[in-house]
C-alpha cells in the first residue's frame, strides 16, 4: 500500500496500518526493573530529529522519506514539541470558528466522489501547513531479534509514517496513542524513520476545541519491544460487594505470541507494602480470564487513595521470565442509588475544574513537572476532580490522579462547536457528527481509543463524550459503546441540552454550561431524573470568579446537586520577549497577528500560564474547603 493524500479528505478514512487500542500497561523484562520503573524492552525517540517545514501539501518535500533523499538542507527539531513554538507557521488562538472561516468555505460531510467540490479541500488547502520529520536509530541490544512497535503519544494532526523507504500508516486523533507494528521493515544497524504531519484534515472539524491550533510531534515517541510471549491487552475490575468489605477482581489478559502459545502466567496481587494477597499461575493461552474476592478489602478514594499492584508474570516453557507487567489497582464503586452519584456508597461531590494541559514555554507538551505543581496546587486548594478538557492527556498524568485520588471525567478527544452555533447563535442546519453516517466510525474510534487506554484506572470515574458537540444519533452511539465496554462506570455529555430528543439515550447526569444557581434549583425542585453537574462553571475570566457561595449552599440543600469543574484550571499564554523592553512577557490569543483570534479569552484560568495563583484562587480553596 502506498501513502494516499486524499485520505485528509475523508472522513471515514482516519487509521490505516494502526494497532488496535489497547490497555496503556508497560512490560519490563524481569521484576527488578519493574520495581525500577525502567524497561530495557523500551526505547525512546525523544530528542533531536531532523525537521523541514512547507507552508502548504503542494511545497511538501514529495519523497523525503527515501534513503536515498538529499535531506542536507533539513533544520533541527525537538521532539516532543510543536511546529509553531519552533517558529515556523502561525500561532493562532480560537474559541468556536474554524481556522480556514473567512478564507474557505467548507459543509461536511460528504462522500469522496468527482462530483463532490469538496474534494481535495484539505489536501491542496494553501493554509494547511506540512512538517516532514526523519529519526535516524539503531536499535538497543534488548529490541534486536524481537517484534517491534513504535508509539506516538500525540501527533497534532494527521500523520503519515514510512520506515526505510516503506509506507507503514496513517493515523488521525491528535491526543490517542497511535501505535504501529515496524517489524517487518526494520533492518539490522541503522534504520530511517519519517513522519509527514499536517496541520489539518477531516479530524479538524472534530478537534475544534477552545486553545491554540498547533501541530507537530508534541508527546513522545518510542520503540517498544514485544517478547515472544507478551501481554498485548490487560483489562482489570476492581469493584466491590454491597457491604463495601470485599473486594472483587476481575483479570483479564489478552496475550500474543511470536510463535505458538506456551508458557505460563502467574497474577499476584500486593498490597501497597508488597505483602501478596492473592495468587494464580495459568498456562499460557490468548485469553485468560482470572477472578478473586479480597477480603477486608482497602478501599480508594481522595482522602486515601489506596492501591494494591497487580503484577503479571510470563515464563517459557523452560521457566524462563519474558516479561513482568505491574498495574496499580484501586478498590472503589461508582453509581447511581436513588438518583445520586455515590462513591463506596456515599454521595460524591466534586470540587473540581476543567483542566488544558498547557506550560508557557513548551504549550501542550507538558512535563513531569508541570503535571506534579498542578496536582500541588490541587491539594493546597481542596481540589478533588479534573476533567480533561477535551481530549485524553499524557497517561502520565491518569497515574498521578491514581496516586494523589483525584476523580477523573476522562474526555474523548471531540468538540466540534463552530459546526452548530454559527456567529454566535445555535443554527444546527448542519453539525458534525450529528446524525450522519460518515462520521460515526470516527467518533466511536475516538471513544475506543480513549476507554482501552484508561480503562484500568481507577481514578477515571466518568467517561466524557466530547464537548460541545451538539447531540445526534453518532454521539449516541457513543454513549452505548461506553455503557457496553464498562458499565462499572457512568457516562457524561453536556451538548444533549441542545437536542432533548436524546436525553433517555445519551449522559447519565444531567450536565451544563455556566447555568445560574436559581435555574439549578428550578431543575432540582421538579422530579429531576439525572443527578445535576456544573460541567463548566464559574468562567474564571479576569475577576469574575465572585458568587461562588451560591453554587455552594445547593450542596446542601440538594443531594441530586453534586458540583462541578471551575472553567478553567489555567490560562494559555506564551511566554515571548517584549519587542520594546526586551524582557519575557506572557501573551494571550491575539497577540501573534493571529486572525481570526478570539484574543484574550484564552485568559480565563485560576492559575496565570507560569502558574502563578490568581486571587480568584482563594475563593475556591474557601469554598471547596467547606466540602472537602
Amino acid at each position: 500500500m502506498k501513502a494516499d493524500l486524499t485520505w485528509l479528505d475523508d472522513p471515514q478514512t482516519f487509521r490505516i496500518n494502526q494497532l488496535p487500542a489497547h490497555s496503556d500497561h508497560r512490560g519490563y523484562a524481569s521484576v527488578e526493573e519493574a520495581t525500577a520503573q525502567h524497561s530495557s524492552l523500551v526505547q525512546s525517540l525523544d530528542g533531536t530529529w531532523q525537521f523541514a517545514f512547507a507552508p502548504d501539501p503542494v511545497h511538501r518535500f514529495e519523497g523525503f522519506y527515501r534513503p536515498d533523499y538529499d535531506r542536507s538542507a533539513f533544520d533541527r527539531l525537538t521532539v516532543p514539541g510543536h511546529i509553531e513554538l519552533a517558529g515556523y507557521g502561525q500561532i493562532q488562538y480560537i474559541n468556536t470558528a474554524y481556522p480556514w472561516e473567512g478564507h474557505h468555505y467548507r459543509r461536511p460531510a460528504y462522500s469522496m466522489g468527482a462530483d463532490q467540490p469538496e474534494k481535495g479541500m484539505f489536501s491542496t488547502d494553501p493554509q494547511n501547513t506540512v512538517g516532514a520529520y526523519v529519526k535516524h536509530f539503531t536499535l538497543n541490544p534488548a529490541l534486536v531479534n524481537q517484534r517491534v512497535s513504535i508509539e506516538f503519544d500525540g501527533v497534532e494532526q494527521a500523520m503519515f509514517l514510512w520506515l526505510n523507504g516503506q509506507f507503514v500508516g496513517y493515523a488521525e486523533d491528535s491526543f490517542s496513542r497511535s501505535e504501529f507494528d515496524l517489524t517487518p521493515y526494520l533492518q539490522a544497524g541503522q534504520n530511517l524513520l519519517a513522519v509527514e504531519v499536517f496541520k489539518h484534515s477531516t479530524a479538524a472539524f472534530l478537534e475544534d476545541q477552545d486553545m491554540f491550533r498547533f501541530s507537530g510531534i508534541f508527546r513522545s515517541v518510542r520503540l517498544v519491544a514485544k517478547p515472544a510471549l507478551h501481554v498485548e491487552d490487560l483489562t482489570i475490575r476492581a469493584g466491590l460487594d454491597d457491604a463495601f468489605q470485599t473486594g472483587d477482581l476481575k483479570v483479564r489478559l489478552q496475550l500474543t505470541a511470536a510463535s505458538q502459545l506456551s508458557g505460563t502466567a502467574t497474577a499476584q496481587l500486593l498490597t501497597a507494602d508488597g505483602q501478596e494477597v492473592w495468587a494464580t499461575e495459568q498456562p499460557a493461552a490468548s485469553t485468560l480470564d482470572l477472578a478473586a474476592a479480597i477480603d477486608h478489602v482497602h478501599l480508594w478514594d481522595h482522602h486515601d487513595p489506596y492501591l494494591y499492584q497487580l503484577r503479571i508474570t510470563l515464563k517459557d516453557v523452560a521457566g524462563q521470565v519474558v516479561e513482568v507487567v505491574p498495574y496499580p489497582v484501586g478498590f472503589r464503586r461508582i453509581e447511581l442509588k436513588d438518583k445520586v452519584m455515590c462513591l463506596n456508597g456515599q454521595r460524591l461531590i466534586l470540587n473540581g475544574v476543567n483542566r488544558h494541559e498547557w506550560d508557557a514555554h513548551r504549550g501542550r507538551a507538558v512535563t513531569m513537572a508541570d503535571m506534579t505543581r498542578d496536582l500541588q496546587t490541587f491539594h493546597d486548594n481542596h481540589i478533588n476532580a479534573v476533567r480533561t478538557c477535551h481530549y485524553p492527556d499524557q497517561d502520565a498524568w491518569y497515574y498521578l490522579c491514581d496516586q494523589q485520588g483525584i476523580y477523573m471525567m476522562a474526555e474523548n478527544n471531540l468538540e466540534t462547536h463552530g459546526t452548530w452555533q454559527k456567529m454566535g447563535a445555535v443554527e444546527p442546519s448542519y453539525n458534525v457528527p450529528g446524525s450522519l453516517p460518515q462520521w460515526q466510525l470516527a467518533v466511536l474510534d475516538r471513544a475506543k481509543s480513549n476507554y482501552e487506554m484508561f480503562k484500568n484506572h481507577p481514578a477515571v470515574l466518568f467517561w466524557s463524550l466530547g464537548n460541545e458537540s451538539y447531540a445526534g444519533d453518532d454521539i449516541a452511539a457513543m454513549d452505548a459503546f461506553y455503557h457496553h465496554a464498562d458499565p462499572t462506570r457512568l457516562t457524561h455529555y453536556e451538548g444533549v441540552c441542545r437536542n432533548r430528543v436524546y436525553e433517555d439515550r445519551i449522559s447519565d447526569m444531567e450536565s451544563m454550561m455556566y447555568d445560574p444557581p436559581r435555574a439549578i434549583e428550578d431543575y432540582l425542585k421538579n422530579d429531576p431524573q439525572k443527578p445535576f453537574v456544573n460541567c463548566e462553571y464559574m468562567h474564571d475570566m479576569g475577576n469574575s470568579l465572585g458568587g461562588m457561595a451560591s453554587y455552594d449552599a445547593l450542596i446542601d440543600q440538594y443531594p441530586m446537586y453534586q458540583g462541578g469543574f471551575i472553567w478553567d484550571f489555567i490560562d494559555q499564554a506564551l511566554w515571548v520577549k517584549d519587542e520594546v523592553t526586551g524582557q519575557p512577557v506572557l501573551r494571550y490569543g491575539g497577540d501573534f497577528d493571529d486572525r481570526h483570534s478570539d484574543y484574550e479569552f484564552s485568559g480565563d484560568g485560576l492559575l496565570f500560564a507560569d502558574r502563578t495563583p490568581k486571587p480568584a484562587l482563594q475563593e475556591v480553596d474557601y469554598y471547596y474547603g467547606q466540602h472537602d
